[in-house]
């Protein structure tokens, strides 16, 4: 980055000619980092203490002093997790249009709570709502709320849920809270994500919480959800996953619909990053039964590749979901209001304008667009475990449902060595996890860049890894 590192801009009220350098500099260095090839790892993390710590500056620093110093903080200590060979946790990558408009929506600085402070940002999301909705094949009264990512997503979804089922029950949780409430069962799956379960807790339900049992494929089991749904003392919710974090497997969706519903239930599925495979043709049929959930969650920031952050929140009943959410204050009562209030749509009040992001991703990649990145990253998945399972030490934990692969690499310790091993070296960042009791491997396959090539670098890194060590005399 260039510019002058004269006396520190004390900001007066006045945009200068040194700001819209500054901004030119941003610019420049973007187009280089996105061009430069560089290692799916941290450079040099034991320098950011040091470049960013210290005492808080008394007289402050000239502004591209500082922007330089947190670029050489980034080159040091960031994650390069928009690389194609990035497959640790589901981290998509930031698609360039979704980095230009996130820059505009900083630019504008436009706080998206009330349609009087951002008729802009409510006109967008209320236009996204409709897009996903039928990208998704929803019912047609489902509404969204945009979030910071799927755990936010999920407590206003579970909390909707609460609130009608409780209402179902004579019982108004916003006046009366959760003391002496009726029962409720929660019932969720064997792999079932965290961030679920934390919501849960959150809303009073941790006590609540049963779980059903899950196949080889780590599927739901449907039988073992309807003996627990016919024991259920009153209130009932259902978590689902479309596509689990491990495996990414699908629960059998129309069955456990069809049971939660029997018992009047609510039904929410966890779709944090499985959800846009609706998008395909080809895929759509994986995920029979999606549109008769009461709920959804998913990420824009994971398959859709919008940068950081974007969570959705899908609601098939507006209005125990508005009414779970929604507040009012005597400062938000303006004659004015004439359009929605995104706000009455989710957990947080005050956020970014993020429907931007989203709109211009939408607009720009289309179904057909967001159907490619999918099957893309798919095809990369399936081709990925062929070749690791042609390996004879190498076990594929479960069949390859999306894009997440799940595999097995001799035993505990030598599986942790492998990853290590190809995460110290830089070719591709893989991340570990535990599948009914063993150490495992899982790689998901999420970036708009990745596909065969990455496939196949990948796998010979993978396979080069495992057999170092394997001839390691110290393993």
């Amino acid at each position: 980055m260039t510019g002058s590192l004269e006396q520190p801009h004390i900001a007066d009220g006045k945009v200068t000619p040194e700001d819209a350098d500054l901004l030119a500099s941003v610019a420049d260095y973007a187009r280089l980092f996105l061009e430069t090839p560089r290692p799916v790892r941290p450079r040099s993390p034991e320098r950011l203490g040091q470049l960013l710590g210290g005492e808080l500056p008394k007289e402050g620093n000239a502004q591209h002093l500082t922007l330089r110093r947190l670029v050489e903080a980034g080159e040091s200590g960031l994650l390069p997790s928009g690389d194609s060979h990035s497959f640790g946790y589901v981290v998509g990558g930031a698609l360039p249009v979704g980095i230009a408009s996130d820059w505009l929506v900083s630019l504008w600085d436009q706080c998206a709570a009330v349609y009087e402070t951002s008729p802009l940002a409510s006109v967008a999301e209320q236009v996204c709502e409709g897009w996903l909705v039928d990208l998704f094949g929803l019912p047609p009264r489902t509404v969204m709320g945009l979030t910071s990512g799927c755990t936010t997503a999920n407590l206003a979804c579970l909390s909707a849920a609460r609130q009608q089922q409780l209402q179902a029950a004579g019982w108004n949780v916003n006046e009366r809270g959760m003391r002496q409430a009726p029962p409720l069962r929660v019932l969720v799956g064997r792999h079932t994500h965290v961030s679920g379960l934390r919501c849960l807790r959150l809303l009073g339900l941790g006590g609540q919480i049963e779980r059903v049992d899950a196949g080889a494929d780590g599927c739901m089991d449907p039988r073992h959800l309807a003996e627990l749904a016919a024991r259920a003392p009153g209130g009932l919710i259902v978590c689902g996953q479309v596509g689990s974090t491990d495996c990414g497997s699908v629960d059998p969706l129309a069955e456990i619909a069809s049971i939660t519903h029997a018992h009047d239930g609510w039904l929410h599925l966890d779709a944090a990053y499985g959800m846009w495979a609706a998008a395909s043709p080809v895929l759509r049929p994986r995920l029979d039964g999606l549109e008769q959930a009461d709920s959804w969650s998913c990420d824009g920031h994971k398959w859709l590749n919008t940068p950081y952050d974007c969570g959705i929140a899908l609601c098939a009943r507006p209005e125990p979901f508005i009414d779970a959410v929604r507040f009012n204050a005597d400062y938000l009562q303006t004659t004015e209001r004439t359009g929605r209030d995104p706000m009455d749509h989710r957990v947080e009040i005050s956020q970014r304008a993020r429907a931007l992001t989203l709109w211009a991703i939408l607009h720009h990649e289309g179904r057909d667009g967001i159907a490619h990145i999918v099957e893309r990253n798919c095809d990369a998945a399936r081709e990925l475990a062929r070749r690791l399972d042609e390996e004879p030490c190498v076990d594929l934990l479960a069949p390859v449902t999306l894009n997440q692969v799940l595999v097995r690499i001799g035993g505990d310790h030598h599986t942790r060595q492998v990853v290590d091993t190809l995460n110290s070296g830089g070719a591709c960042w893989v991340t570990p996890t535990t599948w009914n009791g063993d150490s495992a491997v899982r790689i998901s396959v999420s970036n708009w860049q990745s596909g065969h090539e990455s496939a196949e670098a990948t796998a010979a890194a993978f396979l080069q890894a495992h057999r170092d060590r394997a001839n390691d005399p110290g393993d």
